[in-house]
């Protein structure tokens, strides 16, 4: 590769990806598993729909998506008018809406992966501790979480792949302001756009090899048997 390209290149879109896609995660790990858990156990009503709804993120074009997060945290929108009133606050042009839109996509991964191991979980395993006096959450954090965590790790790990590779809705919301909220993925079309077609395979590369990682972990995750 040319020496120019290498002091031409900016790791600040790779390093903002990472940084974006881990809180997206770890925002779409915390929901999916509360979510996961209450899908899986309880007979919510209209649990069908709600879920439903979590899952749409897979199927939604990224810029119906974009639009409808501009919608509610827009200047004008009912949360975004309220943060901006009393906090002086808005995730539009800021690198806190690639957080958020990039946290709607990954979080039906995690979801789907937590409600389905837990779903699996043996239920007499966890009558078991409760005949041993463990409250609902020690049986929770020390039975119930254990068993399901190969799961909800595999569908995390997924999470994060796809919250690395998220670009239409976080576009819309976080624009692609270089240095401030311009991610991979947004480098990448920049650069294509730019006929930089050498410094964008660069990017895509290095995203590749990232991406490709963090599934081959997950396979490994997915085919753990549970113990």
């Amino acid at each position: 590769m040319p020496m120019t390209l290498w002091t031409e290149f900016d790791a600040a879109p790779l390093t903002l990806t990472l940084r974006v896609a881990g809180l997206a995660t770890l925002l779409a790990l915390v929901l999916g598993v509360a979510l996961g858990w209450v899908f899986a156990r309880t007979r919510l009503p209209g649990r069908g729909v709600l879920e439903a709804i979590c899952m749409l993120p897979l199927v939604l074009p990224p810029t119906v998506l974009g639009y409808g997060i501009l919608v509610v945290m827009g200047r004008h929108g009912a949360l975004g008018a309220w943060l901006r009133a009393h906090f002086d606050y808005t995730v539009i042009f800021h690198w806190h809406g690639a957080v958020l839109a990039s946290t709607l996509v990954a979080l039906p991964l995690v979801l789907k992966g937590a409600s389905s191991a837990f779903a699996q979980v043996d239920r007499n395993l966890e009558a078991a501790a409760r005949t041993l006096r463990q409250s609902p959450w020690r049986t929770f954090l020390r039975v119930t979480l254990p068993l399901a965590w190969p799961g909800i790790l595999s569908g995390t790990l997924l999470a994060f792949a796809r919250a690395m590779g998220e670009f239409g809705a976080s576009l819309m919301v976080a624009g692609s302001i270089p240095g401030q909220t311009q991610t991979a993925s947004m480098a990448i079309y920049d650069a294509v756009q730019a006929g930089r077609d050498d410094l964008a395979l660069m990017l895509a590369a290095v995203v590749s090899v990232i991406s490709v990682t963090v599934l081959v972990l997950s396979n490994r995750f997915l085919q753990r048997p549970t113990p």
